[in-house]
């Protein structure tokens, strides 16, 4: 069995795109943080209203910061939400964003079999991934990739986390913490949305 912070070989990752196709997820691969960055901008179209989670992957990549720039064309709904200072009214903003056509973010684990898991303190994200926004585009380093489920929640908790509550006392003083476990086993084609997998060989996220 490989380290968790270890990247796939390429036997592993053509199980997982694989998997991911028999899940309905269109799987796309890239070399570098680069690449996805692009790819990403590549997909979504002008005028598209857009939320993304809180993800250091994304930050890696850079899109966070392309995103902020306004230098796209998008309607950068997670701007919106945190501009609005009055909590009652975030929470209400935040609730519209759910509608976004796209959503961005990425995984704790994600399965040779092409099942993948987010885990969540708050569950503000798991909607998004789970039904309501049309598109959703999740970027994820190959060290993400596991055999299967049990080794995904296990990755989850004795990798993700202790890593996780370091960065986020350090960011902002509170703790961590696994409140909600979101495992996507198939997108069924009936919802009509496109979820989109970019796996990356390079270490993005924990």
């Amino acid at each position: 069995m490989k380290k968790f912070d270890e990247l796939a070989d390429e036997q592993s990752i053509k199980k997982t795109v694989e998997g991911l196709k028999k899940r309905n997820v269109n799987p796309i691969v890239v070399n570098s943080g680069k690449e996805a960055h692009d790819k990403v901008v590549e997909i979504i179209p002008k005028g598209e209203s857009v939320m993304n989670g809180s993800s250091r992957t994304l930050e890696q990549i850079g899109f966070i910061e392309h995103l902020k720039s306004g230098d796209h064309g998008w309607d950068n709904q997670h701007e919106t939400v945190i501009t609005e200072k009055d909590p009652s009214k975030q929470a209400e903003l935040r609730k519209q964003a759910l509608l976004s056509d796209y959503y961005l973010g990425s995984v704790h684990a994600v399965t040779e079999e092409g099942a993948y898991i987010v885990a969540s303190n708050t569950g503000s994200q798991l909607p998004h991934i789970a039904y309501s926004s049309a598109n959703v585009i999740l970027v994820v380093g190959t060290q993400k990739i596991v055999s299967n489920l049990d080794e995904a929640v296990k990755r989850l908790e004795e990798y993700v986390v202790p890593l996780e509550e370091v960065n986020m006392q350090q960011k902002y003083g509170v703790s961590t913490n696994i409140s909600k476990l979101l495992i996507v086993k198939n997108e069924h084609p009936m919802t009509g949305r496109k979820i989109t997998m970019i796996l990356v060989k390079e270490k993005l996220g924990f």
